[in-house]
Parts: structure tokens; sequence; C-alpha cells
């Protein structure tokens, strides 16, 4: 039998945590240094990890999806987050500063071409990046697409997600003033960056609170407070990047430049009932692009956790990597 035909079990199948072999605090310019890490085996196939957010920095269990024996894993944290400094800084940091940083990343590595990994916003870096530079890319595994348009920000910040979740929503929007509800993201914008600290944490944590309650299809609406340093760079740096429409050129712009990576083999993994990143992004990126498998896992939501969702990135990077 299959290992991964019992998708509740699947959790248990993830790699082992790998030991980082390399750790480094990378100066990338503009007065930013980004925290780098490299695991598994130092000649094996690399893969950069891409962490979502903007700004929820990468972590150990990030590791467990590359069998060590196979792949050279890194992951680094972007700009203003995890170990990466100064933290909680949105000055030098859009999109393009990302893109240069993981190509400042692979230079500094010597590594040719490699695999990009990411969801969330990491699918969404993964693929400016590619896009940008396709000539280093040699694979794309995305999870939970999230494509940096007006209508997916409208869907989780305009009230859409929260038909579902109205009593979730009800706390995220009762911090604001009734006349400022009708763009949260602003509303928000200018208290997460009003200098007043403890009000931008605690601000923070309300922000974070509403996407995390929304990751799992398990979910019951309420989540654990996340701790207040990491809360203000997740935060921030989403508020930051959304604000400003992710720094692209105009909106939609990832389904336009799709034939940029039309030679680019990929794998798509994306939860049917996923609230942050509707499936219907990931369809439409299939379609764009092609050259793609498009995994749509029943029973799974947004989390890189859920157990179809890492059952499926597993066997996929297994695939790949010859197993």
């Amino acid at each position: 039998m299959d290992k991964f035909s019992d998708q509740k079990r699947a959790v248990q199948y993830l790699y082992p945590p790998i030991d980082p072999f390399d750790q480094r605090m990378l100066d990338v310019g503009q007065g930013h240094k980004i925290y780098v890490e490299q695991c598994g085996n130092p000649n094996g196939i690399p893969v950069v990890v891409l962490h979502g957010g903007p700004g929820g920095g990468c972590s150990p269990a990030m590791r467990r999806y590359f069998d060590p024996e196979i792949y050279r894993v890194i992951l680094f944290d972007q700009r203003g987050c995890g170990r990466s400094r100064p933290h909680a800084s949105v000055t030098h940091n859009t999109t393009w500063h990302l893109v240069a940083d993981i190509e400042t990343i692979r230079r500094n590595l010597d590594i040719d071409h490699w695999i990009a990994f990411g969801g969330s916003w990491g699918a969404t870096l993964a693929l400016i990046y590619a896009q940008a530079h396709p000539d280093h890319v040699r694979h794309l595994i995305l999870r939970g697409v999230f494509l940096m348009t007006q209508a997916e920000l409208d869907w989780f910040y305009g009230g859409g997600a929260g038909k579902f979740w109205p009593e979730v929503w009800q706390r995220f929007t009762a911090l604001i003033p009734e006349d400022e509800r009708g763009d949260m993201i602003e509303a928000y914008r200018q208290r997460l960056f009003s200098g007043d600290i403890p009000s931008e944490t605690r601000f923070a944590k309300a922000w974070s609170s509403w996407e995390n309650a929304l990751a799992s299809i398990h979910s019951s609406g309420s989540t654990g407070e996340s701790p207040g340093e990491y809360a203000r760079a997740f935060a921030r740096l989403e508020n930051h990047y959304f604000s400003n429409a992710g720094f692209l050129e105009f909106d939609g712009q990832i389904l336009a430049h799709a034939g940029r990576i039309a030679h680019i083999p990929g794998v798509i993994v994306q939860g049917r009932y996923d609230m942050i990143c509707p499936p219907e992004g990931a369809y439409a990126l299939s379609q764009a692009w092609g050259n793609c498998e498009l995994k749509m896992v029943r029973n799974a939501g947004h989390a890189l956790s859920e157990p179809g969702i890492s059952a499926e990135l597993v066997r996929t990077m297994d695939r790949i990597g010859g197993k």
C-alpha cells in the first residue's frame, strides 16, 4: 500500500529534522543582513525554500519535506523578519529587493540553477523570481497559490472570507472605527506604523490572529496569541506589501507573464478549502502556465502542515529526486 494513502497519518512521513551544515548572515546592501542556512546533502539537488507572509520567516519544520540524502536545502529569512536584520523594517524592502536577494544567495553559494519551493507569499515570490530569472530555475513547487491580485486582497481583507468566519472577522474589525472599515488594510497600516511600539504590537497581534485562525481546515476559529516581536514583523511586512500591491507593475502581472516560465516544469499543491488563498488562483495559474501539475487536495485548507498537503509535497519532492 502507498504510504500516503492514509493522509491523516501523512505527517509522520515527513523527514526527521535536519541540522544545518552552514549558517550565515549575508549582507545584501541597503543596511540589510539576511539569515541564510543550508542543510541536507552539500552535493545534492539545490532547492531554495521561500517562506510565506511576507514576514513569516523560515523554521526548522520547513526542512522536513526533503530527503537529506538527495537535496541541498537552502532556507533564508526575508528582509525584516526572522533572524534577518533590521527587524520589522520596511525600508528598502520590496518584492524586487527580495528577488535580488535570492540571486545574491544563489551566486554566493555558487549554484547554477535550483528548485524554487514556496507556499502562499512564498509561491508568489517563487513565481516572480522565476519570471525574472527563468534560466536559473529547474523546477517550481508551489503550495497555496497567491497571485498578489487586488481580488485576492479584497477576498481576505474586504469581508469575503469573513462571510465564512463571521465571529473571527468581527474580532478583526472591532478594533477599527466603523467609518474606517471600508479599507481594512489602510486602517491597520495607520496603526501598524504609528511609531508607538505597544500599540503597533497590539494591532499586529490582531492582524496575525485573523490570518492564523483561517489557515487550517480543522481550525475552531480561535488561535494562540503570536509572540509580540514575531507578530509585529509579520503584520508590518504583510501590510506594507499589500498596501503597495506587491510592488508589481500592474494587477494580474504574474498570470500575464506566465509565458516566461512555460519551459519550467512545476507542481501546484492546493487545498480545496483554502480560505486564505482560494483555489481559483491556483487553477488560473495552471491554465496560464501549462507546464505544471495541479494537485487539488481534498479536505485541506491553507497551512503547510495540513496532512494531505504535507503528503503531496513530500511525494512530489521524492519523485523529482528520483525515489
